[in-house]
């Protein structure tokens, strides 16, 4: 019996934090116990509640997000078909094609630039705004070290980075011992094609389709993470002492001299291009055709003309260029996955159901 009130004391002791020799020197040198404090958080009493699982609860819920998905599936799959598209490419692989002797006879060197022209024609209008991307296959933007070659605060304005860029930058950090602007893989290889569209009308007559360059870039991209270098309001002056990426023709104070909005680290087409792609097969905002005020079809059915200056190589890597013509709706561009998705879970659900 004793030996059993002495156990009993013992667990007491130790349920209290404290060891059976502290007592008796007055807690000096008690080690402290691990034992979380005696709390309903700690010592996982809060109220819960666990769903009892059964026939009865299971198959109807089933059913019931079989009948929601259903529907929201169809939705969205009919208004993905409802957005109109158009896709052409003029990489210029096959023998035929008008963009072939460019894609064979580039030259970074060249000071001529190569021009080719594809005709192709629209079956049906295309009402609303109309956007205009650049398409690229098999060019990685996702590589580890390609999306680490920038420097964002060189590209956010800062005088110390401009002249001194992020060791990341290399290769492309400098050139000739002068600092790169923007330096890094990514500006290096900026996409510089340039696309005009042309509507053929009956009679043959050509009328260039007006396209616009500015609103093509997110607005945080424009207004926060890329600033020119303050302090001279001449960008000829706020770089100079900087050297224009080794692929480029021009420096980045050329991008756009005619529109100081529109011109150095805050070209909306440079900005586009930074923002790296997760897919080696991916497009980029162009430009975009504004909608008539009128009730004229933004692009009406009929033969158009697209004429490309052919300066972005990609015959080396095996990739491939094209350019889409899209309206979008609600739910953005035209993308059927998400509505098949939809009604494939519902469907299965419903039949679990």
């Amino acid at each position: 019996m004793i030996t059993a009130m002495m156990a009993s004391s013992y667990n007491a002791k130790e349920e209290d934090g404290h060891h059976s020799g502290a007592a008796g020197h007055g807690g000096a040198g008690a080690v402290k116990s691990r034992k979380p404090d005696n709390t309903a958080f700690k010592q996982q009493r809060l109220p819960a509640w666990q769903p009892i699982l059964t026939a009865g609860t299971v198959l109807p819920a089933f059913f019931v997000i079989g009948l929601i998905f259903i529907p929201i599936g169809i939705g969205l799959y009919v208004t993905s078909n409802n957005i109109k598209e158009f896709e052409i490419d003029y990489t210029g692989v096959d023998s035929n094609s008008p963009c072939y002797s460019c894609a064979r006879n580039f030259s970074s060197n060249s000071t001529t630039p190569c021009t080719c022209s594809l005709n192709f024609t629209l079956e049906q209008p295309f009402e609303s705004n109309v956007f205009m991307y650049y398409g690229l296959s098999n060019f990685y933007q996702n590589h580890r070290r390609y999306v680490k070659s920038r420097d964002d605060s060189q590209l956010n304005g800062d005088l110390s980075s401009l002249k001194e860029p992020s060791k990341e930058c290399e290769p492309y950090r400098t050139s000739e011992s002068f600092p790169i602007a923007p330096c890094g893989a990514i500006a290096n290889s900026l996409f510089n094609d340039t696309l005009e569209l042309y509507y053929v009308e009956s009679n043959g007559t050509r009328n260039l389709v007006p396209l616009v360059k500015k609103g093509i870039a997110w607005w945080t991209d424009k207004h926060v993470k890329f600033r020119n270098p303050s302090g001279n309001s001449n960008l000829t002056i706020a770089f100079q002492g900087t050297s224009k990426p080794v692929n480029w023709r021009k420096p980045v104070f050329e991008l756009d001299p005619l529109d100081s909005e529109n011109n150095g680290f805050i070209n909306e087409d440079f900005i586009v291009w930074m923002r790296t792609a997760a897919l080696p097969t991916f497009r980029k905002l162009y430009r975009i055709i504004q909608k008539k005020p009128s009730t004229t079809p933004t692009l009406p059915s009929g033969r158009y003309i697209l004429t490309v200056t052919y300066n972005y190589p990609v015959l080396s890597f095996d990739g491939r260029k094209r350019m889409i013509l899209s309206t979008i709706s609600w739910m953005g561009g035209k993308n059927p996955f998400l509505g098949i998705a939809y009604i494939t879970v519902g469907s299965i659900c419903f039949f679990l159901g």
